[in-house]
């Protein structure tokens, strides 16, 4: 069985605790770790693409530079990497983004922010909407579970 971990990350926001976990998570179980960054962009309008044509190019540059260096650390301990960007409503893509490959065998949150347990977050956050569809586990790491862990 091929296993799979995927490293959710937020509006550019990256927890290097959950980026660190994610290393040492997959070396334990040989396992491929795929870097998702969701952002959000509302388009009312898709006349409007145009004008955030500029904005999402530079988006694109900045966050496949940063998850690049993530894919580059992890490759060296001989972990197989890709990494995701999309843009728009963070619930539907990120659903959309599941339903495209196959199954992973843990989500880990790693956008910084620090989540309650799944039957306490915030009522508004998108992940709050979409975690009951989840068919595997959802990590959260604070900073008191990885302080021995090395180095991403």
């Amino acid at each position: 069985m091929f296993k799979r971990v995927l490293v959710v990350f937020e509006n550019e926001s990256v927890c290097r605790e959950a980026v660190r976990y994610a290393r040492e998570l997959a070396l334990r179980m040989d396992s491929e770790v795929t870097f998702l960054m969701l952002v959000e962009i509302s388009f009312p309008d898709r006349s409007f693409l145009g004008s955030k044509r500029n904005v999402l190019h530079s988006l694109e540059a900045r966050v496949g530079k940063m998850l690049s260096n993530f894919s580059s650390r992890f490759f060296k301990d001989g972990i197989e990497t890709s990494i995701a960007l999309r843009v728009g409503n963070p619930a539907q893509e990120f659903l959309k983004f599941l339903a495209e490959r196959e199954p992973f065998q843990a989500v880990i949150w790693g956008s910084g922010e620090e989540l309650p347990e799944h039957n306490q977050l915030p009522r508004g956050h998108w992940l709050a909407k979409v975690i009951t569809t989840l068919e595997c586990p959802l990590l959260t790491v604070s900073s008191k579970e990885t302080k021995g862990m090395g180095t991403p």
